[in-house]
């Protein structure tokens, strides 16, 4: 029992670095923006005021679902979603690589005229 406790110990070990290697790729459709987080469902999204949708999904660096609850005062660089009355639906909070990956689009207008390569996960300005 010790022997297959130790040996899934150090499998998880092992298999956490390669996880953490995996490129997250985003949508077509996933703006860049800065949110700040305030009492659910409550943001601001580039310093406009904003909600989240019902059944919003956040996401960390690691890609690992967060409440918002628990992000109330802190801000983020992120990829995000809207639906079609435009709360937000899908929010990425990036990391510093992801965040340094330009350019990406801010506006549904840039977006509509830019090239996405999702192999690349790159934008290309005409």
């Amino acid at each position: 029992m010790l022997r297959c406790a130790l040996t899934l110990a150090v499998a998880g070990m092992l298999a956490l670095p390669a996880a953490a290697q995996v490129q997250r790729n985003f949508t077509d459709k996933a703006l860049r923006g800065e949110i700040a987080f305030g009492t659910p469902p409550e943001i601001r999204l580039n310093g406009k005021p904003a909600r989240l949708a019902p059944g919003a999904r956040i996401r960390d660096a690691n890609n690992l679902l967060l409440m918002s609850s628990t992000l109330v005062g802190g801000k983020a660089v992120v990829n995000y979603t809207t639906e079609l009355e435009g709360m937000v639906l899908d929010v990425w909070i990036l990391s510093p690589a992801e965040a340094a990956r330009k350019p990406w689009p801010t506006t549904e207008k840039e977006a509509q005229t830019w090239q996405f390569n999702f192999d690349t996960q790159t934008w290309t300005k005409p």
